[in-house]
């Protein structure tokens, strides 16, 4: 029944005007979604109280609440169509009154770590675009049929807002902002293996894949205290996201996925001056895709000691120096890094090596991110001692990646099992630092042990990457007029 109502909402969206790409859909479906949420949040307080014997102040005044003015029920139960709002009425009330109500609650706020505040950020950041009312009422009527009440019911709407999630990065130019496959997150996560207590950062938290799923990977790491589901609620998860939307839908996302108050700092990551970096603004875990192929401006550099335009590679510079002693990292990464030439890549490196125990390189094939046939590599590292030895694994799947068919947990089985003892085979091999050239650190992932097939790649494939280049070229000339 969900899927369906999702289905029928961005249909809604798509005629209604306004609306006119997944990204849209996205953005004003989650805005309504949320509402709906809390109003079955406050029912449970609610309720909770009462079976207590205390009483429960809800967060939003009754005039605003989901019965007042999104579903006013009558004494049957049914809506109440002689008081609901529709048409210009009810575009006006939200537009004019309930926007600006919960857009305040941002100042309001005791502290940014209640949701509170997320209510007052999600509705600053947001505007409706549903220019029809009545179109506006056809989707909360489809939405007031949702319900969070039970564990099953937010697992399902999860699930179906990930999809959704999926959908917009794979419409969208850059798929990889939104949406990193859930397969590769979830091996990353099983590598690195946080535990209870560590706080795990994400710097470029996106639709915070990283962290939902980290999240559902501790639930299940142990019988969990109340102690512990404090301590999970309150003081592990921790992003920063500086695109809009991507910060919205990050937030909605780890709400769905039980988080309560998500927190995800809508910011520039990059605009930390790294030497203001303090032990106590560390982390224990970083787990993150940070963009690529974008270029920043010089003044955002100066914050860098390696100076580079690329911004994953000054993700990289931060990630390491807002790591912990001994503190652990799963990061991805174009796999130009390896091995690119130029004066911050080869600095970049020796940093990452004499710093870091840089101990795994999982070598990913392209169209691992669908609509982007970018090859990327995953760099696992632990800081505090330098790198000795590297332990490569490549990853040779006998079919060609895409939409049709993506990246699955099984294809990642054999790394997962290798990498526990760094076993050599046919896909992996490990290097010794003392054989890296010390004038470039060119750490290229050369399989020894893999005879090179001549494969000749479909055409799907081939468009597919010349469609990413196409997109990654004018992403780079338009930073460039940006710069002018």
């Amino acid at each position: 029944m969900f899927e369906q109502t999702f289905k029928n909402i961005d249909d809604i969206l798509r005629k209604a005007g306004g609306s006119q790409t997944e990204l849209d859909y996205v953005e004003q479906t989650s805005w309504i979604l949320f509402l709906k949420y809390l109003d079955d949040l406050e029912k449970d307080k609610t309720a909770i109280a009462e079976l207590s014997g205390k009483s429960y102040t809800p967060i939003v005044a009754k005039q605003y609440q989901w019965n007042s003015w999104a579903m006013p029920l009558n004494t049957a139960g049914k809506l109440d169509h002689n008081i609901a709002l529709t048409g210009d009425d009810l575009n006006d009330f939200v537009n004019g009154k309930l926007f600006p109500y919960l857009k305040k609650f941002k100042a309001d706020a005791e502290s940014a770590d209640t949701i509170e505040y997320k209510i007052g950020e999600i509705f600053s950041e947001l505007r409706n675009k549903v220019q029809s009312g009545y179109s506006l009422r056809e989707i909360i009527e489809l939405i007031s049929q949702l319900r969070f009440r039970t564990h099953a019911e937010k697992h399902e709407m999860s699930h179906l807002y990930e999809d959704k999630i999926k959908n917009m990065g794979n419409a969208g130019r850059n798929g990889g902002e939104y949406y990193t496959p859930r397969p590769l997150i979830k091996t990353i996560i099983k590598v690195v293996a946080p535990e209870i207590g560590q706080k795990i950062y994400d710097g470029a938290a996106g639709s915070a894949g990283f962290l939902c799923e980290a999240f559902e990977y501790l639930k299940q790491s142990k019988k969990l205290t109340t102690s512990d589901l404090v301590t999970l609620q309150k003081k592990t998860f921790y992003g920063k996201e500086k695109a809009s939307l991507a910060y919205i839908i990050g937030t909605m996302n780890m709400i769905l996925h039980g988080i309560e108050a998500p927190n995800i700092i809508h910011t520039n990551t990059l605009a930390e001056n790294l030497a203001d970096i303090q032990e106590k603004d560390r982390y224990d875990i970083v787990l993150a895709n940070p963009p690529f192929g974008g270029k920043e401006r010089a003044e955002v550099q100066q914050n860098f000691p390696i100076k580079s335009s690329e911004t994953a590679y000054l993700f990289l510079e931060h990630f390491i120096k807002i790591l912990k002693a001994r503190g652990k990292a799963g990061i991805v990464i174009k796999n130009t890094f390896l091995s690119n030439s130029d004066n911050a890549s080869v600095q970049l490196r020796k940093m990452l090596l004499d710093s870091c125990n840089l101990h795994t390189v999982l070598d990913l094939p392209g169209g691992t991110f669908t609509g982007a046939g970018v090859k990327t590599v995953v760099l696992f590292f632990e800081k505090g001692t330098a790198t000795k030895k590297i332990w490569f694994y490549q990853l040779n799947l006998n079919r060609n990646l895409g939409k049709t068919n993506s990246l699955n947990e099984n294809d990642l089985l054999e790394f997962v099992e290798l990498q526990k003892t760094k076993a050599t085979g046919d896909n992996s091999w490990t290097v010794s630092v003392r054989d890296v050239d010390e004038t470039t650190f060119d750490l290229s992932a050369k399989n020894p042990n893999k005879k090179e097939d001549a494969v000749l790649r479909q055409p799907e494939e081939i468009l597919d990457e010349m469609k990413a280049l196409d997109e990654e070229s004018t992403a780079i000339l338009n930073s460039i007029l940006e710069l002018i």
